[in-house]
């Protein structure tokens, strides 16, 4: 599948930082290290039933500036992100407004390219939805079950195949959480912890035996579908190998979604750990109330920007607050960020000289190097814009525009 087209990025002058970032996991903040030249990053995609709203954006623009960080870094990057093309809510949205669910999937997919392409953020090289990866979903439960890691439940009708929790020694490292944790995110988020004939109530589906009225692949255990964090490990591990640098997603996919996934991939591919970096953004509310499907209070891109806001001041917008916070969005927001943008805009008018210019690309790097700190890096700029900057120099302008669309994704 085609995903869109690749936004502008310049090589700085100067010294690039290290990137580090806090890794769930491990729980602290620690120096990305990239074995060879390249940076395998995998970011969980959509389920395309409904348009990209900001909790959407925030976290693909949080993966975007990760990838600017690595390139400024001199590393290549290859990116991989899925899209959950089957999947029950799609089904349900589907029925709900009358449509065929390929249909919704389809026009769903475009709408998110094209909020991709007006947000400037980078696209995977890889951008694979579920029904073309069927086969290696397949491979990767038939190894799950040679291996002892999985299991056929005792059900003539559905014979469904569940990954056991036991199949890696350490599960649990990634989310850290209890197992009362574990049980109640499980039943929030799509978990089936009362299915009979699991041998645990943790265990996760890998592959749904057919339903009617539900598509269904062939496999040599039976027609039907894949399990949804399946999907991930076969998908990732494929592209990247069974170790790459970073598994990102919102805080709400830590459990189960990214837990699973990992010990998919880590039990069929004997592998110990499959990232080594778990990223996870916070949630983004709306005038104080979480923004959620189901409180009907989604503030959409394409909508902002239909309405004249401008992309950079959406990426301003989300980047006023770090990354792994709970973050609210408002009208204010957007009219601070609309505010900042103007203000930038107007002080590359008379930019001074070149070596406050430097320091500033300088201070961007520190900056967004120390785990995303976006709030300093924008505060940088807000420093520069409102000093005195000297005599204008004409490279200073072309290095400071330079460095904030390339670093920070933003056009000035």
């Amino acid at each position: 599948m085609h995903s869109w087209p690749v936004p502008e990025f310049t090589t700085l002058p100067g010294t690039p930082q290290q990137l580090h970032l806090y890794d769930t996991a491990n729980q602290t903040i620690a120096p990305v290290e990239v074995e060879g030249d390249t940076a395998g990053m995998y970011v969980c995609g959509i389920t395309p039933y409904d348009s990209t709203h900001l909790g959407h954006a925030a976290t693909y623009l949080t993966f975007d500036l990760i990838y600017r960080q690595l390139l400024d870094n001199g590393h290549k990057v290859h990116y991989v992100q899925n899209i959950t093309d089957v999947d029950d809510p799609l089904f349900e949205r589907a029925e709900r407004d009358g449509v065929d669910w390929r249909e919704l999937g389809t026009s769903q997919i475009d709408l998110f390219r094209n909020d991709m392409e007006l947000l400037s953020v980078f696209p995977p090289q890889d951008y694979i939805g579920a029904m073309e990866a069927i086969d290696e979903v397949v491979d990767m439960v038939q190894k799950l079950l040679d291996n002892g890691a999985a299991y056929v439940v005792d059900d003539a009708e559905y014979p469904d195949v569940y990954a056991s929790i036991d199949a890696t020694a350490n599960f649990g490292y990634e989310s850290n959480y209890s197992r009362e944790q574990m049980m109640e995110f499980f039943r929030e988020r799509g978990g089936d912890p009362d299915r009979a004939g699991k041998h645990d109530p943790l265990d996760a589906l890998v592959w749904r035996a057919h339903r009617e009225g539900e598509p269904s692949w062939d496999s040599p255990f039976g027609p039907g579908r894949p399990g949804w964090h399946i999907e991930c490990s076969a998908i990732a591990t494929n592209r990247l190998g069974k170790n790459f640098t970073v598994q990102g997603g919102g805080s709400d996919l830590i459990f189960p979604h990214h837990e699973f996934s990992a010990a998919h991939a880590e039990a069929a591919l004997h592998s110990e750990r499959m990232a080594d970096f778990y990223v996870h953004t916070g949630m983004i509310g709306l005038d104080g109330t979480k923004m959620s499907k189901s409180l009907g209070n989604l503030v959409f891109v394409h909508k902002l920007v239909e309405a004249g806001h401008d992309p950079s001041a959406i990426r301003l917008g989300v980047f006023a607050g770090h990354y792994r916070t709970e973050r609210d969005w408002s009208d204010g927001v957007l009219m601070d960020a609309t505010e900042r943008l103007t203000t930038w805009r107007e002080a590359l008018n008379h930019p001074g000289s070149r070596e406050l210019a430097d320091a500033l690309v300088a201070t961007l790097r520190e900056r967004l190097a120390a785990d995303l700190d976006t709030p300093g890096a924008l505060a940088a700029v807000d420093e520069w814009a409102s000093a005195s900057r000297g005599s204008d120099e004409e490279t200073a302008g072309e290095l400071v525009r330079a460095a904030l669309n390339s670093l920070l994704g933003v056009r000035v």
